[in-house]
């Protein structure tokens, strides 16, 4: 994927080399290290530059990033794609319940990185998968890519500092009461389970999500909930921990009668434009086999 970003330098940048006036946009060390070895990947003025040339108020800087490759061992494979959004620098993708994020032992050619690395392919662009916010195999809704290496650092960074916004809407078993809260309960692992999460305060890792209730039929509760922390299984492990677990969970609650997979949805992802710095909002709607649980 080649990408040249530009930047008009101010006053309040002057003086900064470019390596430092990139570190303070996002860019990791090794997003420094790899462009170093790109050809001409950093002109300021139109002209090649190393990264320890000093910025002036009015230069401007573009960088060119040149990936080549694509990501080995994920095949190409023709698979549904809903692209909600797309530019240069990131792709916002409505997975379906049922898809793995990344191919795996079991799912080698059935991913999302699959369905992505056969649309580029088509395009005749390299492509390297770098998902954001990794969504379970069963769980629906948005998640956003990164297009190239830049991109895909900045969002990361941002992903640590909470300053990516999901919301999620499940459907549970009954009402819940309030109707709206905080739950702060530590998630660790469960036994020598690879996949399987558990309340522990012992030796948990802090885990925050707030709830908030949108409605109630038909003895279920439609529930808004947004992430403070990103553990494993959060929303899963602790809306079964106050006593509401999420409706066709196989794992924590293995109750098929009304939909055959967790009751989860990736319904609102908003961020800042890791780029552009624009403010960026997306939303899905609820898919129907989630409706269906609230219509019978």
């Amino acid at each position: 994927m080649e990408r040249t970003i530009t930047y008009h330098i101010d006053s309040t940048s002057a003086g900064l080399r470019i390596e430092q006036y990139l570190r303070r946009r996002g860019y990791s060390s090794q997003n420094l290290t790899q462009l170093k070895k790109m050809p001409e990947s950093i002109l300021l003025n139109g002209v090649w530059s190393y990264m320890q040339t000093s910025l002036n108020s009015g230069d401007l800087l573009a960088v060119h990033i040149q990936e080549t490759g694509s990501s080995p061992n994920i095949p190409p494979v023709q698979l549904p794609l809903d692209i909600v959004y797309e530019d240069e620098d990131v792709i916002v993708v409505n997975k379906p319940a049922g898809m793995p994020v990344h191919p795996s032992l079991n799912n080698y050619e059935n991913s999302l990185a699959n369905a992505l690395m056969c649309y580029y392919h088509e395009q005749e662009k390299p492509f390297i998968f770098r998902c954001t916010n990794r969504l379970d195999r069963d769980t629906s809704g948005l998640t956003v890519v990164a297009n190239h290496m830049v991109s895909s650092s900045i969002l990361s960074g941002m992903g640590v500092r909470h300053e990516i916004t999901r919301e999620y809407l499940a459907v549970v078993r009954g009402s819940l009461t309030p109707s709206d809260g905080t739950i702060d309960a530590p998630i660790g692992r469960t036994g020598s389970s690879l996949i399987e999460r558990k309340i522990d305060f012992e030796k948990g890792e802090r885990a925050v999500t707030h709830y908030r209730v949108l409605g109630e039929k038909n003895g279920h509760s439609l529930v808004s909930l947004i992430l403070e922390t990103g553990r494993t299984h959060q929303i899963r492990v602790h809306m079964k921990y106050i006593g509401h677990p999420l409706v066709g969970d196989y794992l924590y609650n293995p109750d098929t009668e009304y939909i055959d997979r967790q009751a989860l949805h990736s319904y609102r992802l908003s961020f800042s434009h890791p780029v552009t710095a624009e403010e960026m909002e997306f939303t899905a709607p609820l898919p129907p086999d989630m409706r269906h649980i609230l219509d019978e």
